[in-house]
C-alpha cells in the first residue's frame, strides 16, 4: 500500500474534502478515511500525522462520532479542528459544553504563545468559526496557544505529545493564512520532506492498473467530459489495446459533442474507439419519465445495459472503468464519514448484481482540477480538458419534466449560444460551469407584432474550485444582454431568458 503522509479522518464536516485539497496543494499527499478507521487500516497507509476533522455532532451526545484511541498512541503528530478539538479536549480528560454564544463567521486570531504551528503566521490573522460547542477545561498538559474575542481556547496544544486542536476551520478561504498553518502541521511539525506530484500519482495508477488488469480488458465508458476522458488516456497508456473504449451517443449530448469526441480520441489520439448510437432506446425509456432521480437512474442502467452488449462483443472483458471523482462519491453517499446523501450520481455505487465486471475508477479520489493536471499530463488537448463540467445523465437533467426530442433540439440550440458568447468574451476560462436550463415554463411575450406564448430558458453560470461550493458568476450586463437577445432571436420557442444568482449551497449547480 502507497505510504500516505497525513490522513484525515472524517467526522462528516461539509469541509472536510478541503483540507485534502490544501495539502495537495501544498505537494503532500493526503487521504480521506471514516472516523471510525480501525488502527490497523491507518498504520498500513504509514502516516506521519493525522487530522481530526469538524463534524455536525456533538461529544457529549450519547451516540458521539469517537476516534480509535490507540490513534493517539502511534507517536505521530495529531491535529484537531473543530469537532476534532472538543473530541481530543474530552480524549484526553478536559470537558466540553455549549458555547453561550454560537460563534460563526471571521475572526481574529491571537497568537498568545510560541508553536510551530504558528510560524510566519501574523498575529491578527482572519480565521473562520463554526461551532456552537466550545472547550471549558483544558485537558492537563495543554496550554491556550491562540484566542479570539469569543474563544479563549481557539487554538491550544501539548507540544511534549505533539498534539493540537483548533476552534476554527483553517482549511476554508475565509481562514486567510489556514493555508499555512496546515503547511506547518505537515512539514514543521510531521515531519513531511516529500513533495506529491501528479506525475507521480500518474505514474503509480498506471502500475496499480496494470498489475489490476493482468491480461484481461477493460471496457470504458467514454461522454466525452474531461474525467472520462481523461481516464480513457490512463487506461490507454497503462494497457494499450487492452482497453475497449465505447462512447454511447445517448442521444441527451450538446450539439456537435459526438463528433468532438470522435475527432480527439480516433484522429489525434489514435484510440480505436467504438461508437454506439444508442438515442432511440434511451429517449423511449425517458418517455413521459420528469422525476429527476428517476430520470438519472434511468440512464444509469441503460448505460450499464449498452456497455454489457457491447461487452459480449469481446472476449475476455473482466473490467469496467468510470470517471468517478471524490465530489460524486461525497455527493451520493457517506462513504468517510456521517454526511447526508444530497443526490445519486450515475457512475457511483457499483454495478447491478448480474453484471460480471469489476470496477476500475482511478480519478476517485481526485478533484477536478487535479484530474484537469493529469489529462495535460497524459497529452489531451487543452480545449478538451478545460472544458466545463458536463453530468453524466446529460441534458436530461436540464429539462424540467419529460425528456423529448423537440425539447432536447430547443435546449441544444440556447445552450450552444451560451457557451459560444462565453468564449468570445472571456468568461468560459473564468468561470467554473455554464449551461442553460429549460425550465418548461411558458409565458406570453410579444415578438414583431405577434403575440407569443412560448417557453423560458434559465442561463446557469458558476464560479467553484473544486465544484464542492459554488457561486453564481456576476457576468456584466451587456454580455447577459447579449446572450438573452440572442437566444430569444435565433431559437424559435424561446420568449425568455432568466439568469440563475443562487450558490451552492444551499442550492446544487445542476437544477436535478
Amino acid at each position: 500500500m502507497k505510504h500516505v503522509s497525513i490522513v484525515v479522518l472524517d467526522f462528516g464536516s461539509q469541509y472536510t474534502q478541503l483540507i485534502a485539497r490544501r495539502m495537495r496543494e501544498e505537494k503532500i499527499y493526503c487521504e480521506i478515511l471514516p472516523y471510525h478507521t480501525k488502527i490497523d487500516a491507518i498504520k498500513a497507509k504509514n502516516p506521519q500525522g493525522i487530522i481530526l476533522s469538524g463534524g455536525p455532532s456533538s461529544v457529549y451526545n450519547k451516540d458521539a462520532y469517537e476516534v480509535d484511541q490507540e490513534v493517539y498512541n502511534m507517536g505521530i503528530p495529531v491535529l484537531g479542528i473543530c469537532y476534532g478539538m472538543q473530541r481530543i479536549a474530552v480524549d484526553f480528560g478536559g470537558s466540553v459544553i455549549r458555547s453561550d454564544h454560537h460563534e460563526y463567521g471571521k475572526a481574529e486570531l491571537e497568537v498568545v504563545k510560541p508553536s510551530p504551528l504558528f510560524d510566519n503566521v501574523d498575529n491578527g490573522s482572519t480565521v473562520w468559526m463554526s461551532h456552537s460547542d466550545r472547550v471549558d477545561v483544558l485537558p492537563e498538559g495543554f496550554s491556550p496557544i491562540a484566542i479570539s474575542d469569543n474563544s479563549p481556547f481557539a487554538a491550544i496544544a501539548n507540544e511534549e505529545k505533539r498534539v493540537y486542536a483548533m476552534q476554527f476551520h483553517p482549511e476554508v478561504n475565509h481562514s486567510e493564512e489556514g493555508y499555512l498553518m496546515l503547511r506547518n502541521f505537515a512539514r514543521k511539525i510531521c515531519g513531511v520532506t516529500e513533495k506529491w506530484e501528479m506525475g507521480h500519482f500518474l505514474k503509480e495508477q498506471i502500475q496499480i492498473i496494470r498489475e489490476k488488469v493482468g491480461d484481461g480488458k477493460v471496457l470504458c465508458g467514454l461522454s466525452g467530459g474531461v474525467d472520462s476522458s481523461v481516464v480513457a488516456a490512463l487506461l490507454y497508456e497503462a494497457i494499450g489495446d487492452q482497453l475497449i473504449p465505447v462512447f454511447v451517443d445517448n442521444g441527451l449530448l450538446r450539439k456537435g459533442e459526438r463528433e468532438q469526441v470522435e475527432q480527439v480520441f480516433k484522429i489525434n489520439l489514435k484510440v480505436p474507439l467504438v461508437t454506439i448510437d444508442a438515442v432511440d432506446n434511451f429517449l423511449g425509456k425517458l418517455e413521459g419519465v420528469s422525476d429527476p432521480e428517476t430520470k438519472r437512474k434511468i440512464i444509469g442502467h441503460t448505460f450499464i445495459e449498452e456497455f454489457e452488449k457491447e461487452a459480449k462483443k469481446h472476449d475476455g472483458i473482466k473490467f469496467l472503468a468510470q470517471g468517478t471523482l471524490y465530489p460524486d462519491v461525497i455527493e451520493s453517499i457517506s462513504v468517510n464519514g456521517p454526511s447526508e446523501v444530497i443526490k445519486s450520481h450515475h457512475n457511483v455505487g457499483g454495478l447491478p448484481d448480474w453484471m460480471d465486471f469489476e470496477l476500475i475508477e482511478p480519478l476517485r479520489e481526485l478533484f477536478k482540477d487535479e484530474v484537469r493536471k493529469m489529462g495535460l499530463e497524459l497529452g489531451l488537448p487543452e480545449g478538451m480538458i478545460n472544458r466545463h463540467p458536463f453530468p453524466g445523465p446529460g441534458l436530461a437533467i436540464r429539462i424540467m419534466g419529460d425528456v423529448n426530442p423537440a425539447d432536447l433540439d430547443l435546449l441544444r440550440e440556447a445552450d450552444v449560444i451560451l457557451l459560444d458568447e462565453l468564449k468570445a468574451s472571456g468568461y468560459y476560462a473564468r468561470t467554473w460551469q455554464a449551461f442553460a436550463v429549460l425550465l418548461n415554463v411558458k409565458s406570453v411575450g410579444v415578438m414583431g407584432d405577434n403575440r407569443t406564448y412560448d417557453n423560458t430558458i434559465c442561463v446557469r453560470v458558476v464560479e467553484a474550485v473544486d465544484g464542492m461550493t459554488a457561486t453564481f458568476a456576476h457576468l456584466p450586463h451587456e454580455l447577459l444582454e447579449r446572450i438573452s437577445r440572442r437566444i430569444i432571436n435565433e431559437v424559435d420557442g424561446i420568449n425568455r431568458v432568466v439568469y440563475d444568482i443562487s450558490s451552492k449551497p444551499p442550492a446544487t449547480i445542476e437544477w436535478e
